[in-house]
């Protein structure tokens, strides 16, 4: 078995033994003669910083082992003078232990820098020689100090965000038990209740505790339930549901509004029921209230739209003819993304609803979100406010033909046989330029029944100037123009 020599115990702060030194077993033979340069290298690649003192504590010579400048002015003064206040006692310390036992045990000081800086960097002291001389190898510790700063700064800072978001949480505690409103809050996997405010339990005349954990469907009668569980469910991808009329189980009817929230890796609905009576505000009487449902559940699509023909609200059959998944992904929108063959039939419409006040069974057609074109009509009325007037339009799809669309497709059948039979005894160029005059002038009588006989708004519609409109209107007859200029009328 190797000898390793004798083993030291060194000492800590408090007098108990602390980590121990194993020293080498036959220094001579292993290391042999070391001269001084070789000793010197040794000593300066042992440690970042190491210094050699004379028996008075004064610094002889440095070396430096790391991108620190080389302190030059510390030679020739004592150590003690190089320390902060705080770090002479170690320094003390380090060279008494030295003296006395040949080695000490490490220890942090820390040195003024020029600007004011100090620098970290444990030192264990060896004593050398018979002169009194004394080695200090010190290990600099910026990067650990720099690393314990960030850590501290972490902490200070995580400290301060738990009391914000303790704050933030008690301060929704307080609303939530005081709110006037009845709002649950559940998980929106299960759908099981987590928490009510004492509103809700007084709406459901129940308690706070008998909600919790509860199947949130359970809240509402047996008709009602089977409605509305499938939106509860698709709410996860939906993202919210506004005023849907629901009735409770103990036949109270109300409003319903949910939003989804996410939270890490779980997902909770905030539910917020408002009864009929409260939710309006305005004592409106009960048959007021049943309209307003009825309206919400036509068939028909029901919109109301601001001055700049932005949607204020919708229907549930506006949403579905629209294929828009929720009200919120409507509100605020134009409804030029889904109504109207071109910007101008909506001008025609909301340019008669603000001279005449309604406009009814206006043709037009629906663009859905999936590029689905459908033909409708609007019915529309203009609500003057106290800032800005109101629309509401009524759309609903045509699946009637009147008279007059069935006689001119009778019509349109009738000349293109009489066209057909021609063929083999007129030119073909002489057919084209026939079928191309009948095209033109349906087109144009389109226009102008779409447009309420508005030649100006027909000539937009078509991409015609006006004096164009007006020379095929008198080329094929249409209308009446005697005594009319080409720019007597314009939009309404």
């Amino acid at each position: 078995m190797p000898n390793f020599g004798p083993a030291l115990n060194l000492l800590n702060g408090n007098g108990r033994t602390g980590s121990q030194l194993t020293q080498f077993s036959e220094p001579e033979k292993s290391i042999g003669s070391v001269s001084a340069q070789i000793a010197a290298r040794l000593l300066a690649v042992a440690a970042d910083i190491t210094l050699v003192i004379d028996a008075q504590g004064v610094i002889c010579d440095l070396s430096i082992n790391s991108d620190l400048p080389k302190p030059d002015q510390w030679i020739g003064c004592k150590w003690l003078d190089t320390v902060t206040v705080e770090s002479r006692i170690k320094v003390e310390e380090l060279l008494k232990e030295a003296k006395s036992g040949g080695f000490s045990r490490p220890r942090q000081i820390n040195h003024r820098l020029p600007g004011g800086v100090n620098l970290p960097v444990r030192y264990s002291s060896v004593e050398i020689g018979k002169g009194g001389r004394i080695v200090a190898l010190g290990q600099e510790l910026r990067s650990l100090a720099q690393m314990q700063q960030r850590l501290v700064e972490a902490q200070r800072t995580t400290e301060q965000e738990f009391l914000r978001l303790r704050s933030a949480e008690t301060r929704f505690r307080i609303l939530f038990q005081m709110a006037s409103e009845a709002v649950l809050i559940a998980d929106a996997n299960t759908l099981k209740t987590i928490d009510a405010n004492p509103a809700a339990a007084a709406l459901l005349e129940t308690t706070s505790g008998k909600l919790v954990a509860r199947p949130l469907v359970e809240i509402f009668d047996g008709e009602t339930r089977t409605a509305i569980e499938p939106q509860i469910s698709a709410i996860r991808s939906i993202g919210r549901i506004e005023a849907l009329s629901v009735r409770l189980a103990n036949r109270r009817e109300c409003w319903l509004s949910a939003a989804l929230i996410r939270q890490d890796d779980s997902a909770q609905l905030i539910v917020r029921l408002s009864p009929f009576a409260e939710a309006t505000g305005t004592g409106l009487p009960l048959s007021k209230l049943h309209m307003l449902r009825a309206m919400d559940s036509m068939p028909d699509a029901i919109l109301l739209v601001d001055q700049n023909r932005c949607i204020l609200d919708a229907n549930q059959a506006f949403l579905e003819m629209a294929q828009i998944a929720s009200l919120s992904q409507a509100k605020g929108q134009s409804i030029d993304r889904w109504l109207g063959r071109s910007g101008v039939d909506l001008n025609v419409l909301f340019a008669n609803l603000r001279e005449h006040g309604t406009m009814r069974n206006f043709a037009t057609v629906l663009r859905s979100d999936f590029s689905y074109i459908e033909d409708v009509e609007i019915s529309g009325v203009c609500m003057p406010g106290n800032d800005s007037p109101t629309h509401a339009l009524l759309v609903r799809t045509m699946v009637r033909q009147s008279r007059g669309a069935q006689i001119a497709t009778s019509d349109n059948t009738r000349h293109a046989e009489q066209l057909s039979e021609l063929v083999g005894r007129v030119p073909l160029k002489d057919l084209i330029r026939e079928t191309t005059e009948i095209t033109e002038k349906l087109c144009i009588e389109a226009a102008l029944k779409l447009t309420g006989d508005n030649r100006a708004a027909a000539a937009q519609m078509l991409g015609l100037s006006r004096q164009s409109l007006y020379g095929k209107l008198r080329r094929y007859g249409i209308g009446d123009l005697d005594g009319e200029t080409e720019g007597s009328d314009d939009f309404a």
